[in-house]
């Protein structure tokens, strides 16, 4: 029969190996995050932005995107299937084969959430590259993290991180930057486009999976019935949220259309800008070089 002090030191060495396991899934987290917002009154004093069709100030609205995603992150992934009808995984695979990923490439993926894209580029850059998904969600990058660690993608580290700035990370310090159904809910695009940018290498790709505007009009009208009934429907049924799902179909409305965007990219400094067009335009690939 064990004694009082074996099973004193049992409990000793088991506490030890929780804390050691804990300390470790914390490592995974890259502690140089800049999640504050850049809006505040002091910086934009009354200055608007739309949130969905809603009216803010520019400073409510990182915390307002904030609310919807930390809301629906567990449900996020079959969210995703119902809402496409499991269409979105071609888009995510389309978006992939356009990034010219190599073995042993360092790959940025902003507002990567539950890591679709950043599990294949994992495999794709192998032991000697290096995988960074990136968030500004704490929820959504923790749904992420469980995943890609489950998944046995161990050169990925986790890094919460605002796409307005990028500022965790170098300047030049990536072959490839992607954000994947991500920009639409960013405050000033302008501003994380030549953040993206910034930390690209010379040479490197950047690639946008975005909602964007139908190209076909009887498509169109389907696609706004569908949206603006179908989808809160499903989000109160799947995830107890309709509000949020209202917010997502509103901000794929806002978001600018496939020309504007890559004009924007295009002033943003990159080159060879072009875009693709995906289920009628519903989705576009756009993707833009650094020299």
């Amino acid at each position: 029969m064990p004694t009082n002090d074996t099973i004193n030191n049992t409990n000793s060495t088991l506490e030890n190996v929780s804390a050691k396991v804990e300390a470790a899934k914390q490592t995974l987290f890259n502690q140089r995050d800049d999640i504050n917002n850049p809006h505040t009154s002091d910086t934009d004093g009354e200055e608007e932005t739309h949130f969905g069709y809603t009216t803010v100030n520019k400073a409510e609205k990182q915390a307002r995107v904030a609310d919807v995603f930390t809301s629906v992150a567990k449900k996020y992934d079959i969210m995703n299937d119902l809402m496409s009808f499991g269409i979105h995984r071609l888009w995510k695979r389309y978006a992939i084969s356009l990034s010219g990923v190599r073995s042993g490439q360092h790959v940025l993926d902003i507002a990567g959430g539950t890591g679709d894209l950043a599990k294949v580029f994992s495999r794709e850059v192998g032991r000697n590259g290096h995988v960074v998904l990136s968030d500004i969600n704490a929820a959504m990058l923790e749904v992420g993290r469980e995943r890609l660690i489950n998944a046995g993608c161990n050169n990925v580290d986790f890094v919460l991180a605002n796409a307005e700035t990028l500022a965790p990370f170098d300047d030049e310090s990536f072959d490839l930057v992607t954000i994947s159904f991500g920009l639409r809910n960013v405050t000033d695009k302008d501003a994380a486009l030549k953040a993206m940018y910034r930390v690209l290498k010379p040479g490197g790709r950047l690639l946008i999976l975005e909602f964007s505007k139908p190209v076909f009009e009887p498509l169109s009208k389907a696609y706004d019935l569908y949206s603006f009934t179908a989808l809160p429907l499903m989000g109160k049924i799947i995830a107890n949220d309709s509000e949020s799902y209202k917010y997502l179909a509103e901000s794929i409305r806002m978001h600018p259309d496939q020309q504007t965007l890559k004009q924007m990219m295009q002033q943003a400094g990159f080159e060879n800008c072009d875009y693709h067009n995906l289920t009628a335009g519903i989705v576009a690939v756009h993707r833009g070089f650094k020299a």
